[in-house]
């Protein structure tokens, strides 16, 4: 996806006019080796050309530091607008040419989610960092384990589902829990509701989460008006203040955290060439092939810039978004499957870690812009200006250089 698009040949008697060819910019770096068994050395750097003269260039008497000279034969590069387009970059090449260590090299931890089990026959939803293809319903990413705790436990006040990890056995003489005492849970494990009672309380949570509150805000503004018209004031006056309980917790939601399934966005960076736009976009949580917006060019295409995205979004469009949904089943838990995640591929979960990453740093350069019903075309040309204005026609500079041997 992201290749290496430039190599030079290491010749230590030309080594000068080996170095100025390298550009003095921000990039990823690949030192392959003349022995042909020998693994390449791999790293991302805020200056190309520094970083190839540091390992390059013939060693200081009695330095300790990492020297290739005697055993490099060629390097290859690329230049990077941004520190997303770097770490992408560097994670692409550190899996093809190091699948054993690329995930300690980039430090890659699967991010925290929230998961409602729906498979089992009495669901709760809980934190974890394993995201499989079990047909469990995922939320997130988070920033941290604990911040996915904290939104977790005030949004399970709202509900009575259950927080307990026993296994149901629905005993009436078992003597349930704090929560079953505090009537903030239906308590199945004695017995205290049918399933089709905690069914139907588990479906507003999952409802709730998925449409990231707004299912919870417009029953509760229903019921408010509904207890209005009725002159019931006092019922009115509760689940008003029920739903500034909502409101609130809806507001602690990061930005980020979805549905695994409806995490659809573009992530808009700037190129590493002059007036250039890279649109990453994201597919139910899964990076797909870039598109660089050239505006250099672009004024001279027949076709609008808009057209290009059309044409490059459509395949991550509400089609394949119906495409990802199973087909609905009849019984009383029929809505099951329809939330439950059925493609969980192995770089689900290094896809949602390199974004949440990115989401979550500060400062954050760039943009992301969600798809709802459709892909909002023109405030991603507001925002690919405002992309480009930022960058000021420079290549910024990621920050400090860090790199790692494969």
């Amino acid at each position: 996806m992201l290749d290496l698009d430039y190599s030079q040949e290491f010749e230590a008697s030309r080594e000068q006019d080996f170095f100025a060819a390298v550009p003095p910019r921000a990039g990823v770096l690949r030192v392959e080796m003349r022995s042909s068994g020998a693994p390449p050395y791999l790293l991302r750097t805020a200056d190309l050309r520094r970083a190839a003269e540091r390992l390059l260039r013939a060693p200081e008497p009695g330095s300790k530091r990492l020297n290739l000279r005697d055993v490099a034969g060629r390097i290859c590069y690329r230049l990077t607008g941004s520190k997303f387009e770097q770490t992408l970059t560097f994670y692409e090449q550190a899996k093809r040419h190091a699948p054993e260590r690329y995930r300690e090299m980039l430090r890659l931890r699967p991010p925290a989610v929230l998961k409602v089990n729906l498979p089992n026959e009495y669901p709760r939803c809980y934190v974890t960092r394993r995201i499989r293809d079990d047909a469990g319903f995922y939320f997130g990413p988070f920033a941290s384990r604990r911040a996915a705790e904290a939104f977790s436990s005030a949004f399970l006040d709202l509900f009575k589902t259950r927080r307990c990890q026993i296994r149901i056995r629905r005993d009436p003489s078992f003597p349930g829990c704090i929560y079953s005492e505090m009537k903030m849970c239906l308590a199945p494990c004695f017995a205290g509701c049918t399933e089709e009672e905690y069914d139907a309380e588990l479906l507003k949570a999952v409802e709730a989460l998925a449409t990231c509150g707004g299912a919870l805000t417009r029953r509760i503004e229903v019921e408010r008006e509904a207890a209005s018209e009725a002159l019931d004031y006092e019922r009115a006056a509760s689940l008003h203040r029920r739903l500034e309980k909502v409101s609130a917790v809806v507001r602690s939601l990061p930005g980020l955290a979805r549905r695994i399934d409806d995490l659809d966005a573009v992530i808009l960076q700037p190129g590493a060439e002059e007036k250039t736009v890279a649109v990453f976009p994201l597919s139910a949580g899964l990076l797909g092939e870039p598109l660089f917006l050239r505006f250099g060019e672009l004024s001279s295409q027949p076709r609008s810039v808009e057209a290009i995205l059309r044409q490059a979004l459509e395949p991550f469009g509400p089609a394949a978004a119906r495409e990802r949904e199973p087909k609905a089943e009849e019984g009383v838990r029929s809505w099951r499957p329809r939330y439950g995640l059925h493609r969980a591929p192995p770089e689900l979960s290094e896809h949602l870690s390199l974004v949440s990453r990115w989401f979550y740093s500060n400062p954050r350069d760039g943009e992301i812009l969600f798809r709802e019903d459709d892909w909002p075309y023109r405030r991603i040309l507001r925002a690919s200006s405002r992309v480009l204005s930022r960058s000021d026609g420079s290549n910024p500079s990621p920050a400090d250089s860090t790199r790692a041997q494969s």
